[in-house]
């Protein structure tokens, strides 16, 4: 058997990715857990606010819907929707007006057409796609030996994870502008007092690490499917 089922030495690639990934999920739940017990001062709750950023940014078509999902807050541009989560859509902490007004922000890219967010809707059934074959699918390519089969496989493998890699990394810059218009849509539309920016910020990058984290994963488990492959062809 092929020594990368007992040890591959390319994992040592991933394993700067992980710790980020490790420490930025900490990082995030840490953050959020600490504002989730910081009461606003205007009192209002994510889903007040989420529902005010949207009427008065023209955003009248978007509906604001509590899920009981635990932490399934999310913006779905096909029926849009802005669905918080039961402590976001209830409370008024800090850290629920932050994801509100965060979500808030996707519905306004889409409103404006933000070319970043309509490419990653496009690519994302790709995406999916891609997630659930590549490894299979470069793994069988592997076990089939060097056959131009197996290498077909492990190729076909490496384009379909690249569909995710460029999810991951279209979703950056998607996340990053929605966490910037959170800010300035929760000041500019006094849902949170100058002395709370600071604290709203905390909480959104504290969630854009979480990004950065996946996307460096991302990257680096295809180069190290790239180096595998090549292995192979030795």
């Amino acid at each position: 058997m092929p020594f990368y089922f007992y040890y591959d030495p390319t994992y040592i690639l991933v394993i700067p990715a992980l710790i980020l990934a490790i420490y930025a999920q900490a990082k995030v739940q840490g953050t959020f857990n600490r504002y989730l017990r910081v009461r606003s001062i205007t009192g209002q709750t994510g889903g007040q606010v989420a529902q005010s950023i949207l009427s008065s940014n023209g955003a009248h078509d978007v509906a604001v819907e509590g899920t009981d999902m635990p932490l399934g807050d999310h913006f779905d541009p096909r029926t849009k929707t802005v669905r918080l989560s039961p402590q976001v859509y209830r409370g008024s902490s800090i850290a629920s007006l932050a994801v509100a007004a965060h979500e808030s922000g996707h519905a306004m890219q889409d409103k404006q057409g933000y070319a970043p967010l309509a490419f990653r809707q496009a690519i994302l059934p790709v995406a999916n796609f891609g997630s659930r074959l590549a490894l299979p699918l470069f793994i069988l390519g592997m076990l089939m030996g060097y056959g131009s089969t197996g290498q077909f496989l492990m190729s076909l493998g490496i384009w379909l994870f690249a569909g995710a890699v460029a999810f991951q990394l279209i979703t950056l810059p998607v996340e990053f502008n929605a966490s910037r218009r959170a800010l300035t849509l929760l000041a500019d539309g006094g849902h949170v007092t100058q002395d709370e920016v600071p604290a709203v910020r905390e909480v959104l990058q504290a969630a854009a690490l979480t990004y950065v984290a996946a996307s460096a994963v991302a990257v680096t488990q295809l180069l190290r499917l790239l180096i595998l492959r090549g292995s192979r062809r030795d």
